[in-house]
């Protein structure tokens, strides 16, 4: 559906050594820095990048907004959690769990990004 995501940062080397960390936990390599100083992460599917935005104005989180990436299991969310902590991440909603509603069980961790960026990791289960 989405050819690319790019979120704002006003630190791209925070922002970059925080997703390279969260990103090698679901099987991703590190970003890459262009020369305009975005740092881009890319898959056979899509683009996830940060970018300073072009207006010259901090970055800012969208209230309501969430980007979720996808995990292969719980051990990989509960991972990426972690990874996400340990790097300039900061935890918000509920810890790691099992969430349901319609019709779905899924397992979820959110986490603020050092922009304040709410994304999250997500295991279907059956």
């Amino acid at each position: 559906m989405f050819s690319h995501v790019m979120l704002g940062a006003n630190d791209i080397q925070a922002s970059k050594k925080f997703y390279d960390s969260i990103f090698k936990v679901l099987g991703y390599q590190p970003g890459v820095i262009d020369e305009k100083g975005r740092c881009f992460y890319f898959n056979k599917t899509g683009v996830f990048a940060l970018s300073i935005p072009i207006n010259g104005e901090p970055a800012s989180k969208g209230n309501g907004s969430t980007i979720g990436f996808s995990a292969k299991s719980e051990k990989d969310v509960n991972d990426w959690h972690a990874a996400g902590l340990a790097n300039g991440g900061v935890t918000c909603e509920d810890p790691p769990g099992i969430r349901e509603g319609s019709g779905m069980k899924l397992y979820l961790a959110y986490l603020l990004d050092p922009a304040g960026n709410k994304i999250c990791a997500l295991h279907r289960l059956p």
